[in-house]
């Protein structure tokens, strides 16, 4: 591949019908068949099922007025848009940054990080809050907490 990667948003068209009715056959399709890009000249490639995945979920994203951001996994991101991309301010990333729980590389006196680690980091978290979330369900079955609040009380 002799071009280079680059990171790009699109943004959602002003009257996103096409791309509800694009979706629409594209569910209704499902795996029927393999699908295909067609070209200009009616040659024909076939698309692999992994980007066919891809291209319905940005379809299905722009149609539902969403903007999509494609990026390959090693851009480097500045410390606000990796905050930004975390949902969190930019001094808790500083923070995170600093107590190594995200790697970092400095250039001159900015810290930047790759678009890869801060995707590492929000699954790693998804999935800690997710066992979290499970350990207490249990401990809260256990407890008998789930038989106390089965019938409300009357408060009136």
């Amino acid at each position: 591949m002799s071009s280079a990667l680059r990171e790009r948003t699109v943004l959602p068209p002003e009257d996103p019908a096409n791309l509800a009715r694009f979706v629409q056959e594209l569910r209704s399709a499902g795996n029927r068949a393999r699908a295909r890009l067609v070209g200009p000249d009616g040659s024909e490639i076939e698309i692999p099922e992994e980007l066919c995945g891809v291209l319905r979920d940005v379809v299905t994203a722009l149609s539902e007025g969403l903007a999509i951001s494609i990026a390959p996994h090693n851009t480097m991101l500045t410390t606000q848009e990796a905050a930004d991309l975390l949902n969190i301010s930019r001094p808790t990333l500083v923070r995170l940054l600093s107590d190594g729980e995200i790697p970092h590389t400095m250039r001159g006196r900015h810290r930047r990080v790759m678009l890869r680690d801060v995707l590492d980091y929000q699954e790693r978290t998804r999935q800690e809050r997710r066992q979290t979330l499970d350990r207490m369900t249990v401990e809260a079955e256990e407890d008998g907490l789930y038989d106390l609040t089965s019938t409300p009380r009357n408060t009136r």
